[in-house]
């Protein structure tokens, strides 16, 4: 493996601002976005705002998935990070995209840990 892990921060313009207030919907689609890109999930927990938008979060045994979104702006960011080579963040990132509508996507990828692994050795009196 040549990184930890690889997180993508998507900008999500033009979205369905219905959908981006549906906290229900938002739940659905990200759940739905782990399971498609073949994450294992473990935790979910969304809140919905008043007067309006949703945070949220879905953790996977390989990180997690987020989301903050702004109705009144059509705006969400999204940020998927999984850990390993086995998921690929950006097809659960392309699945909410799409289910949220968005007209203008851009996708930025970090590797992550992508530096030489360095074990830190410490000292029994370090600890105590």
């Amino acid at each position: 493996m040549e990184t930890m892990g690889r997180h993508v921060i998507a900008e999500l313009w033009g979205c369905n601002d219905e959908k981006l207030n549906d906290m229900s919907y938002i739940e659905e689609t990200f759940v739905g976005a782990a399971l498609k890109a073949g994450a294992e999930v473990r935790e979910v927990a969304f809140h919905k705002f008043a007067p309006q938008g949703v945070s949220g979060v879905v953790i996977i045994s390989e990180s997690h998935l987020t989301i903050h979104s702004f109705p009144e702006h059509g705006y969400a960011s999204i940020d998927v990070y999984t850990c390993g080579d086995r998921i690929d963040p950006n097809v659960a990132a392309n699945h909410i995209a799409k289910a949220l509508e968005a007209s203008s996507v851009e996708n930025i990828e970090v590797p992550r840990g992508a530096g030489p692994v360095r074990i830190k050795e410490t000292s029994v009196n370090a600890l105590s």
